[in-house]
């Protein structure tokens, strides 16, 4: 009976110890030993349908993103019946810089041919090509010297051979699955009336002349440069925020961060090299100084730039890049203060050195 007692007693007693449930604690959801992998057939239909493709975990890899630009283009969407009579808009940016000097010389070489440009648009090449995809417009390709280039009406194997042309004169070039991916492309078609952007395509005037086509041609591409551009800074901005996202956590268990002083200090740079590129050495904040006496092209290059959200998007990445810097400050703080800690205890230690060696003397 004593036994019993103490055996009920103590159940009891466990009984209550337990931890209640509360609404605040994580739920443990239970793991699946079965691993669960795209299909490739399901990811087709879904890209060819314009939706965005589901989230599902892929073991090991990590499922990349939508891309940033408006409207790129896609080999495996199928064409719309209203834009096969239209000619095509293709942009790139495939490297930080181009040296337009000797791509210049090097593109003639091999059979095309280079037109002028206003004095005041010389950070631009244009260059004109025979093997236009449609007879219905002159082929162009301008290459911007920030590392971007548009093609107009440019036939696909004329083009792919002016990319390979380009890869010898580029400045820190991209990663090529990237440049494909983070494109625009938009339909344009000549007409009457005047210039403009409409449902999401150019339309061209048949009454300028040649020199007015290729100015206007050249707002647009503008426009273009900057958002592929910028889609490719987004990227780089994504991967430097997946490289740090872990800090927080690890903070917030109280745990160590395990980076050294010059890790933090490159993760700085690198920080403050991408915000100089986008704040101050582009042209994303401000109008470039080509338009302030064209105000018809000045009205196309901003309908363009609205289009395609620039400034918007541009906000939300110097939204990122303010969050991004407090971080970095928080963890050079945090290395600061762990390398005054240290300090404090090697002087604590270094004064014990020297009370134990007063001590020792004076008893010996």
């Amino acid at each position: 009976m004593l036994l019993r007692a103490l055996w009920c007693r103590l159940g009891v007693q466990r009984l209550v110890e337990k931890k209640p449930v509360s609404l605040c604690d994580p739920i443990m959801r239970p793991t699946s030993t079965q691993e669960r992998a795209y299909s490739t057939n399901l990811v087709k239909s879904v890209l060819k349908s314009g939706l965005t493709a589901a989230t599902v975990p892929v073991a090991g890899k990590r499922i990349p993103k939508g891309p940033r630009t408006k409207q790129p283009s896609r080999t495996n969407q199928p064409s719309q019946d209203e834009d096969k009579d239209m000619m095509q808009c293709i942009a790139f940016a495939t490297a930080d810089q181009y040296h337009l000097p000797t791509l210049c010389h090097d593109l003639i070489g091999h059979g095309f041919h280079e037109i002028d440009l206003p004095r005041d648009a010389s950070n631009v090449l244009l260059i004109s090509t025979d093997m236009a995809s449609k007879p219905e417009d002159d082929a162009l390709m301008f290459f911007f010297r920030e590392g971007s280039v548009v093609f107009w009406n440019v036939e696909e194997k004329t083009m792919k051979k002016a990319m390979r042309i380009l890869e010898r004169h580029e400045i820190q070039p991209y990663e090529v699955a990237l440049v494909h991916w983070e494109n625009e492309e938009i339909s344009y078609a000549i007409g009457e009336g005047n210039s403009k952007l409409e449902r999401g395509n150019f339309l061209l005037s048949d009454m300028m002349d040649q020199q007015e086509a290729i100015l206007e041609k050249f707002a647009f591409s503008n426009a273009l440069s900057l958002s592929v551009k910028l889609a490719i800074w987004e990227v780089s901005l994504d991967n430097y925020v997946e490289s740090i996202q872990s800090i927080p956590e690890t903070l917030k268990l109280g745990k160590r961060v395990k980076l050294s002083s010059a890790e933090v200090m490159k993760k700085i740079g690198e920080l403050f090299s991408l915000r100089y590129c986008i704040n101050l050495r582009s042209d994303l904040l401000m109008t470039p100084d080509f338009y302030w006496d064209r105000e018809n092209l000045e009205k196309l290059y901003e309908k363009t730039c609205q289009f395609l959200s620039i400034n918007r998007r541009v906000n939300v990445v110097n939204e990122k890049l303010e969050h991004c810097t407090e971080l970095t400050d928080l963890m050079r703080n945090h290395l600061r203060d762990e390398h005054s800690l240290r300090l404090e205890w090697m002087i604590v230690i270094l004064i014990t050195i020297e009370v134990l060696f007063e001590l020792g003397r004076m008893i010996f």
